[in-house]
């Protein structure tokens, strides 16, 4: 008797099919769903736009625009579909489709001022289609470019992040390198890297290592004074009881005032990566004859604007995806801290 009571309980709890398929239903035709298909109105009222509107800075065919727009609302109909029968897809979808919407919705706003309405004069502000074929025209040089500027980039990067975590250990840890190392810090710390391109092209013959050493430069100081700033921090109990159990000196550094630090390292990386950025361009606009920055100087002495603007797309992209990689590696790192901080 006890058994049937349990099992017509349990029957009564369990949802149905029937439950199911209604939640699914409403979850469809509800509020999410026109989050999860936001995109896709998007594209279409900004694709109607292009067609419709007629062009006030010329009548110059248009095609990887609307072509673009017809791949971004075909995929806009597809992923909202696809997140229904694939549960991962769904929390996916409604956090990134309003800013996709958002992307799409900034497009068609450029698309009128410029290339429909003539708001913005030309060859300043062309049409995004213009900026398009701009970049499918020079792709290959784009694709060179953009190889020389990240080896240049990370080449400067690395040297300089380790010699900062280097510097700043040893002023932090030893009492004397503290004395002559934090005046000269302040002397020399503050002079912008850009400031210093005419003497680094007079130090060195090949352009690449100039842009190196400046790049190294910009990312050595605010990596020094965080890690610094980080082993100086460090509480002294963990080295008590590090000594407690028979620690040394080399294994108080790297074991427990690096670990502990690595914290403010990171945040020295960041800022580091922020002035690297701007040093390649300067560095490649001034005296590297070749890169993103390089090409950027060239394409804006011969007053193509539309190459312009592709090339600050591309550095858009460039310099944000090596920021989320770091930012990657960031969690890998301090995983441990999960929890015990606000990340």
């Amino acid at each position: 008797m006890s058994t049937q009571v349990v099992n017509s309980l349990s029957h009564m709890n369990a949802p149905s099919v029937r439950d199911s398929d209604s939640a699914n239903f409403r979850g469809f035709c509800g509020p999410g769903a026109f989050v999860a298909f936001a995109p896709a109105i998007a594209a279409a009222a900004a694709l109607s736009m292009h067609h419709l509107l007629p062009n006030g800075q010329g009548d110059f065919p248009t095609r990887l625009y609307p072509f673009l727009l017809q791949i971004t609302l075909g995929l806009a109909l597809l992923v909202p579909l696809l997140q229904w029968t694939v549960g991962a897809l769904r929390e996916c979808v409604r956090h990134y489709s309003p800013l996709a919407a958002g992307a799409i919705a900034l497009a068609a706003i450029w698309d009128l001022i410029t290339l429909k309405m003539a708001w913005m004069p030309m060859p300043y502000f062309p049409g995004p289609d213009a900026v398009l074929q701009g970049i499918v025209e020079d792709y290959e040089i784009l694709l060179d470019s953009t190889y020389l500027s990240l080896r240049l980039l990370l080449t400067g990067y690395v040297l300089g992040g380790l010699l900062g975590v280097f510097t700043g250990v040893m002023i932090g840890w030893f009492r004397g390198v503290r004395y002559w190392g934090m005046p000269i810090m302040k002397v020399i710390g503050p002079i912008p890297a850009t400031a210093l391109v005419p003497l680094a092209m007079v130090l060195f013959e090949s352009s690449f290592m100039s842009g190196v050493s400046l790049i190294a430069l910009a990312v050595w100081f605010p990596v020094t004074m965080l890690t610094n700033s980080g082993i100086a921090n460090v509480p002294k109990s963990y080295f008590d009881v590090a000594r407690t159990l028979g620690a040394g000196r080399w294994y108080l550094i790297f074991h427990v005032a690096i670990p502990a630090a690595l914290p403010s390292i990171f945040i020295g990386l960041f800022m580091g990566l922020g002035a690297s950025f701007l040093t390649l361009i300067v560095a490649e606009t001034v005296g590297v004859r070749n890169g993103l920055g390089w090409y950027l100087k060239w394409q804006q002495g011969y007053a193509e604007y539309a190459k312009v603007y592709g090339v600050l797309i591309i550095m858009s992209f460039f310099f944000s995806g090596i920021m989320t990689l770091l930012f990657k590696i960031r969690d890998r790192v301090l995983g441990w801290q999960k929890g015990m901080i606000r990340w």
